[in-house]
């Protein structure tokens, strides 16, 4: 029966075609669901819809990929990017899955050829922009299919609390609204908790489950240092990872000019990406990233967000990003293959001042304003932090975690001075000025300044009014930044940013805990740089797998013929098989069908297209 006929009798079908883990093994070629997998992917089949919020790596695509194949129907994926829809096209294509995209990098008949077959029932996956989706036109002919599912991704794009948010997604809650029999599968790696209720709000009409895995990832090992000559802590930094796959994220298309320039000289294959190259060359040095193993991308923001290649072995900042979110997500395209992975940033003074001129160049309300403030000053509270990097940055997204034992700060532990007395100061002006202002009016009153707000609000009669007259505005700023990051205080980034005194607050207010602080935040500490450079911190990334030499060598004859199919047939070397599955087929060496089909990642339909050349590779090899 075609879907046209189907959608007659029953226009949204949810009935169960095959087992979850059949589809788990026999498409994707995995014997078991990762952790937080398969409770998201149960209520899916129930007809729950589910808001998951999982880190990078986890493997979000199976939670609606599976339950889509589980299921009888259409499922419609809401997907940002074009080249984002492509590989998972190509690698579900691979699979066995019947699965289109319609898009604008496509000519007219190709998308209304991927549309007839849609109509047809042929599809089972079809990927679409929200804006297309979201047309009127569109809407009322996917009214008239039998849609199963609806799965938003970087679903975090929908939310006005965010920084990445994009008008565009705001209009995808009228789906529940016009689907109310459809489930929605919203999924990000990217949301705080404000984030998390508009979504909610805005998505969901009625019966949903939240689902929070966790931010951490633990193969990244996170390091920050003070920026002194960029340009050669970075030919310093690369130079030891020389062979590897890194990103150098740049605020300027200039600056991605300059270092691509600047790696070349030294010897390591690099190029720019950035929004100012025309479109076929932008794809041509995306297409180099996804084939090339060593090679190293100097790009803007613009880069990475479609790029699903899992063996970025590190990401370099050599400018301070906007957020805690912009730094998360895209330090997140390192170590996807679960391998150990570097994140580097270097930043000062004028990186901050920078920000802060962009923030007040927006064209936007004042209230949004207020909100990047603090999404900046949180980032910069996170490159402060005294102690562990990792718990500092979970602590953000409302994760907690034990000092990590990966990062610059727990190999090599910063001085600190003790900060009872500053921090009663501040407790004292958020205490006596209502928790209603922000860092910097509290700054303000700590230092006893007599500006306009401070003499309209009366707070020029204040007892803590210049109780911190010994500190600059700096140095009051990096103690406030460094107890929010600490969880002394955090911000209202939903509100007016007010800083609000947390629980663990109150306790050392009534001396219980004790506040330690870094006074060296933004000195070039040339000592710690230069331990840090002969630290594990900054050594070679090495596979996980317990490979031998012998092993090692066939893996790279494996890497070699998959680089090989992956050129003929147009599409990321990723795509045919992860790593993770080349290291384990030169660990088993198969030599038959029977052997080739228990190598982790291999379905029925790549057992059938690739297991004879790859045994192949193994025979020739042994």
């Amino acid at each position: 029966m075609s879907q046209a006929a189907l959608a007659e009798e029953a226009p949204y079908v949810r009935a169960n075609i095959a087992d979850k883990h059949t589809v788990l093994k026999d498409v994707f070629g995995y014997d078991r669901f990762r952790k937080g997998q398969e409770e998201i992917i149960d209520c899916l089949l129930d007809g729950t819809s589910v808001l998951a919020v999982m880190p990078t790596g986890a493997g979000k695509s199976l939670c609606f990929q599976v339950p889509a194949l589980a299921m009888e129907g259409l499922t419609i994926v809401v997907s940002p990017l074009v080249a984002l829809m492509q590989d998972q096209v190509s690698a579900l294509r691979l699979a066995g899955v019947a699965a289109d995209a319609i898009h604008s990098n496509q000519d007219r008949d190709a998308n209304v050829a991927a549309w007839h077959r849609v109509a047809g029932g042929e599809t089972r996956i079809l990927y679409l922009a929200p804006e297309r989706l979201m047309t009127e036109r569109m809407l009322a002919a996917v009214e008239k299919l039998p849609v199963c599912l609806f799965a938003i991704d970087e679903a975090h794009c929908m939310s006005q609390w965010g920084p990445a948010f994009r008008p565009e997604y705001a209009a995808l809650g009228e789906l529940t609204r016009r689907f109310p029999n459809v489930p929605v599968a919203a999924m990000t790696a990217t949301a705080d908790e404000a984030t998390r209720r508009d979504i909610e709000l805005q998505l969901f009409n009625g019966n949903h489950r939240t689902f929070v895995s966790g931010f951490d990832r633990p193969n990244i090992k996170l390091n920050v240092s003070p920026k002194a000559s960029w340009k050669q802590q970075l030919l310093d930094y690369v130079s030891e990872r020389k062979g590897q796959s890194g990103i150098i994220y740049c605020l300027s298309r200039k600056k991605t000019e300059e270092c691509a320039a600047a790696l070349n000289a030294n010897g390591i294959n690099a190029t720019a990406y950035h929004a100012g190259l025309e479109r076929d060359e932008r794809q041509a040095r995306q297409n180099r990233f996804v084939t090339e193993d060593d090679l190293v991308v100097a790009a803007t923001i613009a880069f990475g967000m479609g790029i699903d290649k899992p063996d970025v072995r590190y990401v370099f900042h050599t400018d301070l990003p906007g957020s805690v979110e912009a730094y998360y997500q895209e330090i997140g395209r390192a170590g996807r293959d679960g391998n150990p992975a570097d994140a580097m940033m270097v930043f000062g003074p004028g990186d901050i001042r920078l920000r802060r001129q962009f923030i007040e160049q927006e064209d936007t309300q004042d209230v949004h304003k207020r909100r990047e403030v603090a999404r900046l000053n949180a980032l910069v509270g996170y490159a402060e932090a005294q102690g562990c990097r990792r718990q500092t940055l979970l602590t953000y997204f409302g994760d907690a975690s034990e000092p990590c034992g990966n990062c610059d700060n727990c190999v090599s532990p910063v001085e600190l001075r003790d900060g009872a007395k500053e921090a009663e100061d501040v407790f004292g002006a958020i205490f006596e000025t209502g928790e209603r202002f922000g860092q910097a009016h509290i700054v303000d009153v700590l230092r006893g300044a007599e500006t306009e707000k401070i003499l309209k609000m009366r707070h020029d009669k204040l007892e803590c009014h210049g109780s911190g007259s010994r500190y600059s505005k700096p140095e009051w700023q990096g103690i406030i930044r460094q107890m929010v990051s600490a969880g002394f205080l955090e911000v209202d980034i939903a509100g007016y940013s007010s800083l609000l005194i947390t629980q663990k607050g109150n306790a050392l207010s009534r001396g219980q805990g004790e506040f330690r602080y870094r006074a060296d935040t933004l000195q070039p500490l040339k000592k710690r740089w230069s331990q840090q450079k002969g630290a594990s911190a900054f050594g070679a990334a090495q596979p996980v797998d317990d490979l031998s030499s012998q092993d090692r060598e066939l893996l790279a004859q494996l890497k070699k013929k998959r680089l090989d199919l992956a050129k003929e047939r147009g599409v990321p070397a990723f795509v045919i098989f992860p790593d993770k599955t080349l290291a384990d087929m030169a660990q088993r060496r198969p030599t038959s069908i029977e052997e080739f089909a228990e190598v982790k990642g291999v379905g029925k339909s790549k057992l059938e297209q690739f297991a004879e050349i790859f045994i192949a590779v193994v025979i020739n090899n042994g």
